[in-house]
């Protein structure tokens, strides 16, 4: 943590976000502040290369990288890894508010566990084009968030491009726009609140599965540490 300074991690763009979003100002949290050099730790303990996330989280990679660099200057050689952010064609999924993100504190979310009617209530509130007052109206698909949903989870593209042009021309409500999301979004998401509805219901299995990830994970983390040590001229004593 020494090696990273305050005034580096609060010019993280990331950082400033969150700090404007939650009105910290100067009562900053001093967790929330080493957050980037938590997220590096957890990165660079298992030596990832590839790292999935949304692309608000690209500073949080360059700032992982520049603490894996300033690391191996200070080891007899080079131990930990560079890593590379893993963007899907949808980097980043905004609230169903229209908000430019999706956050469980501004209540603006989607769980993969949502129920049938938590899927219906998300979606029947969506923002939309704020101007599409009548059917008739032509739309605006940019900004929309059910358009941007589509996007990311309707199979058929061809589908999608075509609501889109109806949209964009007029003569397409929103209702039918959401009705086509929820269809989407309510067999993508069925399988997947079954199978977590499995795991929670066998107490045993879930923690004899948490056990063996959290034990293999401390298998890797574990000889990291040691390697870092032993960089750094460290006795390694456990």
């Amino acid at each position: 943590m020494n090696i990273v300074t305050v005034a580096r991690v609060e010019r993280n763009p990331t950082v400033k976000n969150e700090i404007a979003q939650k009105g910290f100002s100067r009562s900053l949290p001093v967790g929330f502040l080493a957050y980037p050099i938590s997220q590096a730790a957890d990165i660079t303990a298992f030596k990832a290369e590839l790292v999935p996330v949304g692309d608000d989280q690209l500073p949080m990679i360059e700032q992982t990288n520049e603490i894996v660099h300033k690391m191996n200057s200070l080891t007899t050689t080079p131990i930990l890894q560079h890593c590379k952010a893993l963007l899907s064609d949808v980097s980043r999924l905004p609230g169903i508010d229209g908000n430019a993100k999706m956050s469980k504190s501004l209540g603006n979310t989607l769980t993969l566990s949502a129920s049938e009617e938590e899927i219906h209530r998300a979606v029947s509130t969506m923002y939309t084009d704020p101007n599409h007052l009548r059917v008739a109206d032509p739309g605006q698909v940019e900004g929309n968030v059910v358009f941007t949903y589509l996007d990311a989870f309707h199979a058929d593209k061809a589908f999608v491009a075509e609501m889109k042009a109806h949209y964009r021309r007029g003569g397409l409500g929103d209702r039918q726009c959401k009705n086509a999301l929820e269809t989407c979004l309510q067999e993508l998401l069925a399988p997947i609140r079954e199978r977590r509805a499995t795991y929670i219901q066998d107490k045993g299995m879930l923690l004899t599965l948490l056990r063996r990830g959290s034990e293999r994970a401390h298998e890797l983390t574990q000889r990291t540490l040691h390697e870092v040590k032993r960089g750094l001229g460290l006795p390694v004593l456990f």
